[in-house]
């Protein structure tokens, strides 16, 4: 529990809640407890503080309900704070400390000179509610005279904000002190007059109300004012053109650290806005420093000067406006004897980082009131320095809308300079891609966007874009006043340069054939040199020439694009281009072959997350094998990473990949199944050319990618030859995989003990090999038995099981093909919206990785959810799009007959039944001919339903049918799918009667059922 009086008499909770305290006499309780701080007050006391002279009945009694009161408001506040109110022989009392009580807190703050801590506690008057009790008015007294003296000693060192000067002196005229105060910042604000007239003011009330004179001390700030002898606050702080745009947090988060940090230096690389920043920081910081705040530029200071250190000092000098400095050691004294409390931004110092951080360091030390505010490229590297590295604006997301697009800060600064530059520019759907592109491009750097701003005019914000290949020609002019290094963006990066080592410059130039970044171990081997490449890259990012960032491993080491477009010139001008991309090269298809097998174990997310780190580097790699004819490293490459470009879904990827380079038979097979998923109907030949020469893993992959197109009799026989060979030679994972694509081919056929034993079985080696993407497959199948039996619960239990696994790894097909298997199963339930929502996602997911099987899953249910709503138009558009697309293919796909029926049942509800026959009849024979006897069951109601009005006792027939087989079977039908066999029911029965029974139950086979349908 926490208590104050610097305002109204209060009381919160540990977590900041209010406490509510009931009825005016038990606050006031509190108010007097509090005011003896803990110590005890007795009973008689209390009770003549209380009520005075108008005492109740029984005081005593009436008193011990209040404490009663109190306690029990403590305690429903915060379990346990009853307590706080202790009685004793010598009264009541509460207990407090410097730490739960502000007025024990103020005293404590004082004390350490903490002024601006101790006034922030005041919420208002103390013991504003109870002001007019004479219980509290010492009290009051004496707390509000220490709130005066606190305030005049602290508008006395910062007497910045001339407001809240006025305001206290409005309330408080007599105050000498505060006057002085007041006085001094008026001057120091350049209001010279205003300053007279305050003294004028106050020497007049002196005079009539007590008749005396002002002290000597304002006699003589008067006559200091007159003669201009007061010294003022000065800055030499250039103002600023343009606002800052997209730094208030930045600002904001500089500002708070000073007090904290003597010395502060701001790192990032050229062009970031090291220098704009601190100036904010600084003109926002002016007033807190009585001797105000000095910028000193180093970038004119020659690092080849005889004695850089005097070139320092001379021009520290000329920013103080000191002429008799003297040089050397002398100069050095005489600076920091003049430093007093002082903000110094020293800007630029990279350079001359050595100087820099001695002259910094010897002020420091011998001006205690000093703060240095640093601006870098690297640290001055002494004790005591905080850095804080200026980030680049935030640039916006590839997908951004266009409201999001304007929140991204660098898109703020670039459509501001932009406007400023073309009055007829905005930032509309028109332009927003374009913007985009720019900021993504230019990496954030405001200066690179201020200069591409200045272009918009002339070529365009489209034409800027297309012109960033050559960039440093393109934004070769800066802004007129800006310092010569700074006015084109190759002159920002040359000075960088220019400050390396020859070793450091190599390395530099070698990191620009990476592509967003690369690890330790790449850059050691790719940008070999004598030296420690490791220790250099430290140096480098401390120089803010390489950012490291995060990755999977640890740092990862990358270059902005336009430092990255420079490097490779210099790359070029060394005659070490081809060189070092061929290590690129190399390196990384040496990197992905490693990652081959960890794809397929315990480790498979970290190396998923390994390759994704370096997409960028594999791309180029496999784009620069193909340009200079490297055709068994491109093979190499292409076969080492189509396992990981079908785990992550980017089949169009793989597929194009694949066609780039020469075939050999294991990339004939990988080709076929990426051409598989993509539903081509090439890819069976593609398969024929190399199933005969292909490995058993090469086999499993054509025969699990090939089963959606319904060639189901070869995949089943190519599994069966993998079962084989991976039983031979031991290979576990190869066994699960095959037991986990079986398990497919069992569902088709509604085999419930093969597709139980199967599921199983492949979970279980998937698990003890830790792969997770092989136990999200059997686990998938394992949750189609539970919806093949009715058990929705646990279907969907499993399916949302596998949803988070997929997710969790990012293989998002299969989070796709999740997502659909929970929309199948809300079909069966019956919840229909429910079934949209899956069956959207799925299908947008799907259609993203270009995996054509999950995207007919998603149309699946989506046609199935709209038909069975009631939304027969939409129903009728989904199913024919998905029928059409399958009998373009070879062979009848997977999907077919169910999709038959269910647009027949379609049909059938319009009445148009014939049509709606041949529907239910092709799904007959195509399920069939897969030996799917759900779907033979689904096909014999459809006919029943368009038979039942002409064909009663056929109709019934088929229905009895159907009937028992799915009893037989085990797989009953759900309540949507009794609906169409019950719809058809009930019409045949009103024509047969009691004669309906008899045909329903005649023992037929499916085939003999299906041979009594008139016209198939």
């Amino acid at each position: 529990m926490r208590f104050g009086v610097l305002g109204p008499v209060t009381a919160w909770t540990d977590g900041g809640e209010p406490v509510t305290i009931p009825g005016l006499k038990v606050r006031a309780l509190l108010a007097d407890l509090l005011l003896h701080e803990g110590r005890p007050v007795p009973a008689d006391r209390l009770i003549d503080d209380l009520w005075g002279d108008d005492l109740p009945g029984n005081p005593g009694g009436t008193l011990s309900a209040k404490v009663s009161q109190l306690r029990r408001a403590f305690e429903d506040a915060e379990p346990g704070s009853r307590t706080l109110v202790v009685s004793g022989p010598a009264g009541y009392s509460v207990k407090v400390d410097s730490d739960s009580y502000d007025a024990l807190q103020f005293q404590s703050f004082l004390e350490q000179g903490r002024l601006e801590d101790a006034l922030a506690l005041w919420r208002g008057p103390a013991y504003a509610d109870f002001a007019d009790e004479a219980f509290v008015e010492t009290t009051v007294a004496r707390l509000t005279e220490q709130r005066l003296t606190a305030q005049e000693q602290y508008y006395e060192s910062r007497g910045d904000n001339i407001g809240e000067l006025a305001d206290l002196v409005a309330r408080h005229p007599l105050r000498e002190r505060l006057r002085a105060a007041y006085i001094k910042a008026l001057y120091r604000a350049g209001r010279q007059s205003e300053a007279l007239d305050s003294y004028e003011q106050l020497r007049v009330l002196l005079s009539e109300e007590l008749g005396l004179d002002p002290s000597p001390e304002l006699v003589a700030l008067q006559q200091a004012i007159l003669t201009q002898e007061l010294p003022q606050r000065r800055s030499n702080l250039p103002a600023q053109l343009t606002d800052l745009v997209g730094r208030a947090d930045a600002v904001a988060e500089i500002q708070a650290r000073l007090p904290e940090n003597r010395l502060l230096t701001l790192t990032g690389p050229g062009g970031v806005g090291k220098t704009r920043l601190a100036l904010a920081v600084a003109e926002d910081l002016a007033g807190s420093f009585a001797d105000g705040v000095t910028l000193v530029e180093l970038a004119a200071v020659s690092p080849d000067a005889l004695d850089v250190t005097s070139s320092l000092t001379d021009a520290l000098q000329v920013a103080l406006d000191l002429r008799e400095a003297g040089p050397g050691e002398a100069a050095v004294d005489r600076l920091a004897a003049v430093m007093g409390d002082r903000l110094l931004v020293l800007d630029n110092c990279e350079h001359v980082i050595d100087e820099a951080a001695a002259l910094t360091d010897r002020l420091l030390g011998a001006a205690p009131g000093l703060r240095v505010l640093a601006t870098s490229r690297e640290p001055l590297g002494l004790a005591g320095e905080a850095v804080w590295t200026v980030p680049t604006l935030v640039v916006p997301g590839v997908s951004d809308s266009l409201e999001a697009l304007q929140s991204a800060s660098a898109v703020e600064l670039f459509v501001a300079r932009a406007a400023a530059a073309d009055r007829a520019f905005k930032l509309d759907e028109s332009t927003a891609p374009a913007v985009s592109v720019l900021c993504r491009r230019l990496d954030g750097i405001p200066l690179a966007l201020e200069l591409a701003a200045t272009r918009v005019r002339a070529l365009g914000v489209t034409g800027l874009v297309a012109r960033l290949d050559d960039r440093f020609r393109l934004l070769a002019t800066g802004h007129r006043g800006a310092a010569p290094r700074q006015q084109t963006l190759m002159a920002m990066i040359d000075w960088s340069w220019d400050l390396l080592s020859s070793v450091e410059q190599t390395v530099l130039r070698r990191l620009a054939v990476h592509a967003d970044g690369c690890t330790a171990d790449a850059a050691e081997q790719v940008c070999a040199v004598d030296d420690d490449v490791l220790d250099i890259l430290v140096r480098l990012v401390d120089r803010s020439l390489v950012v490291a960032v995060h990755g999977t491993d640890g740092p990862r080491y990358r270059l902005l694009e336009s430092v990255a477009a420079y490097c490779v010139e210099k790359l070029h001008e060394a005659g070490e281009y081809e060189a070092v991309r061929s290590r690129h090269r190399l390196y990384y298809v040496e990197f992905a072959e490693r990652a081959r097998p960890g794809l397929y174990g315990a480790e498979q997310a970290l190396w998923l997350q390994r390759l994704d780190d370096e997409t960028g580097n594999l791309r180029s790699a496999l784009d620069g094998c193909v340009a200079a004819g490297e055709v068994s490293l491109a093979q190499r490459l292409v076969d080492a990473l189509a396992w990981y470009w079908f785990l992550r879904g980017r089949v169009g990827e793989a597929r194009r990949s694949l066609e780039a380079v020469p075939e050999t038979p294991a990339l004939a097979a990988w080709l076929a199944g990426f051409m598989y998923l993509q539903g081509d109907s090439d890819a069976a030949a593609v398969r024929a050319r190399c199933v005969a020469e292909v490995d058993a893993r090469a086999l499993w992959w054509l025969a699990f990618t090939g089963v959606d197109s319904g060639d189901l009799v070869v995949c089943l026989e190519l599994l069966e030859r993998c079962l084989a060979s991976f039983d031979e030679s031991g290979d576990r994972w190869g066994r699960a995989a095959v037991l986990a694509a079986r398990a497919k081919h069992a569902h088709v056929h509604a085999d419930l003990v093969a597709l139980r034993g199967d599921a199983e079985e492949s979970a279980r080696l998937f698990r003890e090999l830790g792969d997770r993407w092989g136990l999200l497959q059997a686990i998938g199948w394992l949750g189609a038995l539970a919806e093949l039996t009715s058990d929705f619960a646990e279907a969907a239990r499993l399916h949302t099981e596998g949803l988070q696994m997929a997710e969790e790894l990012g293989l998002w097909p299969d989070v796709a093909g999740e997502y659909g298997w929970l929309g199948w199963t809300a079909i069966r339930e019956g919840d229909y919206a429910k079934a949209t929502t899956y069956g959207e996602q799925a299908y947008r997911l799907a259609t993203e990785q270009g995996h054509r099987p999950t995207q007919s899953l998603g149309e699946i249910v989506l046609g199935f959810a709209a038909r069975r709503s009631g939304d027969l138009d939409v129903a009728e558009k989904r199913l024919r799009t998905l029928i059409d697309a399958a009998r373009r293919q070879d062979e009848p796909v997977l999907y077919l007959s169910m999709v038959l029926v269910e647009l027949g049942f379609t049909l059938e509800l319009r009445g148009e039944l014939l049509e709606a026959r041949q529907l239910h009849a092709e799904a007959f024979r195509l399920s069939r001919d897969y030996e799917s006897r759900r779907s033979m069951c689904w096909a014999l109601e459809g006919l029943a339903a368009t038979l039942a009005v002409d064909e009663p006792a056929i109709a019934a027939r088929l229905l009895g049918t159907a009937a028992r087989f799915r009893t037989a079977d085990g797989f009953e039908p759900s309540d949507g799918e009794a609906t169409d066999a019950d719809r058809a029911a009930a019409a045949a029965r009103v024509r047969l009667g009691a004669a309906y029974d008899t045909e329903y139950e005649a023992e037929l086979t499916m085939e003999e059922a299906y041979a009594l349908v008139p016209g198939v």
